[in-house]
């Protein structure tokens, strides 16, 4: 009898850290969703025509970030707007992509992105200059965490496309560090490579 007594309190214990340590990985997690900002870019009212009339729902864009370099869209329909919201930014969650930013304020280098007809170009900035971007591009790019940044969209107004254009131009951005590391050299080397360069007669020629 002691003997059983025994094994049901050791079955109790594990069962309590067991417990704890599933709690604690739930607080982890409600920490991360505090940390993540939300913004709703777009909502329509989408019309399903069946046998008996026709059935309405919403669909909504939502793009999730941390501001610290990570980013991601999603989109979800429901017949209610709350619950097409929590179903895009669920998705949004899912497929955030980290950014390398330089100084945690701008991007690295210009680039360009494109989706379908719609097509972006973002370009570094210095300290100060802010924001400078359109409604669904400013939401990605303030959900990121980017502080100064010129940004122009060229071709369709789609927020759907423009986003996507966005993302596909986020996902080309390298770091110095990725690239020394691909070349085999050291970030310091790669800098001083580049100014030398930069500062040729050839290339201010060029």
């Amino acid at each position: 009898m002691a003997h059983q007594n025994e094994q049901q309190r050791d079955r109790g214990d594990r069962g309590d850290r067991g417990g704890r340590g599933r709690g604690r990985g739930r607080d982890r997690e409600q920490e991360r969703d505090d940390e993540l900002v939300d913004k709703l870019v777009h909502i329509n009212r989408v019309a399903k025509t069946v046998k008996g009339g026709r059935n309405f729902q919403f669909a909504a864009l939502v793009v999730v970030g941390d501001a610290k370099g990570r980013v991601g869209f999603g989109q979800g329909k429901a017949r209610e707007v709350p619950e097409a919201i929590r179903k895009a930014t669920d998705e949004a969650k899912k497929t955030m992509i980290r950014v390398p930013l330089r100084e945690g304020r701008t991007l690295h280098h210009d680039t360009k992105g494109r989706h379908g007809a719609g097509k972006v170009i973002l370009r570094a900035a210095p300290p100060g200059t802010g924001v400078i971007a359109g409604g669904p591009m400013r939401a990605v790019l303030e959900s990121l965490g980017v502080q100064d940044v010129v940004a122009k969209s060229v071709g369709t107004s789609n927020p759907y496309n423009m986003i996507r254009a966005t993302m596909d131009a986020l996902r080309s951005q390298s770091s110095p560090r990725s690239v020394a590391a691909k070349r085999g050299l050291k970030v310091g080397d790669l800098v001083n490579r580049r100014d030398d360069g930069a500062s040729s007669p050839e290339a201010i020629e060029a």
